[in-house]
């Protein structure tokens, strides 16, 4: 399977890595690197994470700090939001 991230969810990866490497260039580099990794292994294995708390999704924890919220369509596996756990998720609709 193809692996794509949405523009939204390569926002949300480049804002953490901003956050992180702030204090810590090299941490933030070892984090995008498991982001990398986990979206990698969802080629082979995109069944790989547990059912998403929204219909049709799935979430995938890279790091006790941060999930990866995919869908799978056809051949392709959308990566849709990369959210720390602290956050609420879903998001409340206003």
């Amino acid at each position: 399977m193809k692996v794509v991230w949405t523009p939204e969810a390569l926002l949300d990866r480049e804002s953490i890595w901003d956050y992180i490497a702030a204090d810590s260039p090299r941490a933030a580099a070892r984090i995008d690197e498991l982001f990398s990794k986990a979206a990698a292994r969802l080629a082979d294995h995109p069944l790989l994470g547990r059912a998403g708390r929204i219909t049709g999704t799935h979430e995938l924890i890279p790091h006790k700090s941060y999930c990866l919220v995919y869908e799978i369509a056809q051949e392709t596996v959308w990566v849709l939001a990369l959210v720390h756990t602290a956050r609420q998720w879903p998001p409340i609709a206003e």
